[in-house]
């Protein structure tokens, strides 16, 4: 029987267009579910969109629409994303389905009978742009320093209160026993310091007269949920919870997003898990900002995004999913240019893995009449490389994916594209073919078994471009028009 591995994004709030920073969340996952679908595990890759809460409600309004109009009109942007990105998700959960929507009240309920759901009223400093309560340690001249185009409000209402409080000592515990739980490690060491300092009691419901977009508190219909609180139950009601207690054999797994999903994830959703006593998440990957012009980080309420759509009109999806596995750091911030898009694009899809099949397959329908006459099949995570033909595992490969190291990963494929670049320059197969025809044959078959290796590695990172790769090889012709046609 096949292993069974789930991995989810975020849900992202549907007042905007999808930018450049979700893109490359979901590209990364869909890079991890792809990975273990090859490896042979039966795989459910989760994403959303995230629909309630302030932020939409008063998008809507400024736009003079019911706030389910609203949202229903801009969830199928996220959802055409799959199609945009070439992505592999089975599931996308809208948290204002009514499935969603039960399994939150259920969630509810389950933290309420533990004991750790209260009424209370307090005053907070409140920032919209992360919908969440911020203390004043985390402020840096009063401001969100995520978002410091946003001014803090102040509340005091009577609200439905999570105890947060109680869990320091549990997930410390839980951080204790899972040195593995968050990467990369100095976010780990982030959040063992936040939670370590002690916890505050967080509101998780708002009043309906002022807010009136969410999902009902059972019991109460004078609030409804705070949005937090909602959205995060996504990733289990999506494996058909509270139904199916066991999830379908599928949590807990792995959770994708960017570094300012820190608290939320790895403290607070824990910290509810706990109280609804359910099993606590497998693993975390927390992404480092896209970055613009001056080190700023990209974001929709900042309105310094760029969009993903616009670049897979004029480049291609595989070439936008290289550059946001490859060129940009997974752990740590990095920068996006339209310049720095097109360097690389030039240099290392046009030049680099374009050219090498072209030049290959060119070669290879010249010479070889009847193609290869048996290619490597099955699962394979990099070429041998010693000319036998052999296809295995690379344990250097397999280990980087492994620890979800995929730049290094794509760097490794790219060394690969090197060396047969240099093979081909150094031993000119061209002429040798013309000298000795039938050791030139043999090093051109070399050739497109080594070259339908690193489509095998390259799948799970540009599918698309594999595939295309992979069918030229089938039938042993060369390319009518080039994979990734250079830009001036």
């Amino acid at each position: 029987m096949p292993d069974k591995f789930y991995i989810t994004t975020t849900t992202p709030y549907v007042n905007g267009e999808p930018h450049i920073g979700f893109a490359r969340e979901i590209v990364v996952a869909d890079v991890i579910a792809r990975w273990r679908a090859l490896m042979g595990d039966e795989v459910k890759f989760n994403t959303g969109a995230d629909e309630h809460g302030q932020k939409v409600y008063e998008k809507a309004k400024e736009l003079g629409k019911d706030p389910q109009t609203y949202t229903d009109e801009l969830a199928p942007r996220f959802e055409r994303l799959k199609s945009l990105l070439d992505l592999s998700f089975t599931n996308f959960t809208r948290t204002t389905d009514p499935h969603h929507k039960a399994a939150a009240q259920e969630f509810w309920r389950r933290c309420d009978k533990s004991g750790y759901i209260y009424k209370g009223k307090h005053k907070i400093k409140y920032c919209i742009g992360c919908e969440l309560e911020k203390t004043d340690s985390e402020l840096e001249d009063d401001k969100c320093p995520i978002h410091p185009n946003k001014e803090l409000e102040i509340r005091e209402e009577e609200n439905y209160f999570f105890k947060f409080s109680a869990f320091a000592e549990p997930l410390l515990s839980l951080y204790a026993h899972n040195p593995n739980l968050v990467l990369p490690d100095f976010r780990f060491n982030e959040i063992k310091k936040f939670v370590g300092s002690g916890l505050q009691d967080f509101s998780i419901s708002r009043l309906k007269e002022k807010m009136s977009w969410g999902v009902p508190v059972p019991g109460d219909d004078a609030h409804v949920m705070y949005v937090w609180f909602d959205a995060l139950v996504n990733y289990i009601s999506t494996l058909g919870w509270p139904e199916r207690e066991d999830f379908g054999g599928f949590w807990p797994g792995v959770q994708v997003y960017g570094k300012d999903n820190l608290r939320q994830q790895t403290a607070m959703w824990q910290a509810m898990l706990m109280a609804a006593k359910l099993p606590n998440t497998k693993q975390f990957l927390t992404l480092g900002f896209i970055t613009g012009d001056g080190g700023i980080k990209m974001s929709k309420s900042l309105g310094n995004v760029v969009d993903p759509e616009s670049l897979t009109t004029e480049y291609g999806t595989d070439p936008l999913r290289y550059f946001l596995l490859r060129e940009l750091s997974l752990w740590e911030d990095s920068p996006f240019t339209p310049e720095r898009f097109k360097e690389a694009y030039n240099a290392n899809l046009a030049n680099g893995l374009g050219n090498l099949a072209s030049r290959i397959m060119k070669m290879a329908e010249t010479h070889l009449s009847g193609g290869v006459a048996s290619l490597p099949q099955g699962q394979s995570s990099g070429p041998t490389a010693d000319g036998s033909g052999g296809l295995a595992f690379d344990s250097e490969f397999t280990d980087l994916m492994s620890h979800y190291e995929l730049s290094k990963a794509m760097d490794y494929i790219w060394k690969e594209i090197g060396r047969l670049d240099t093979l081909i320059q150094q031993s000119e197969p061209f002429k040798l073919v013309k000298a000795d025809p039938a050791k030139g044959k043999e090093l051109i078959a070399e050739l497109v078994i080594n070259l339908h290796a690193i489509c095998q590695m390259l799948a799970p990172f540009l599918p698309a471009t594999a595939e295309a790769i992979k069918t030229a090889i089938k039938a042993n012709k060369s390319f009518t028009t080039p994979l990734f046609p250079r830009k001036d």
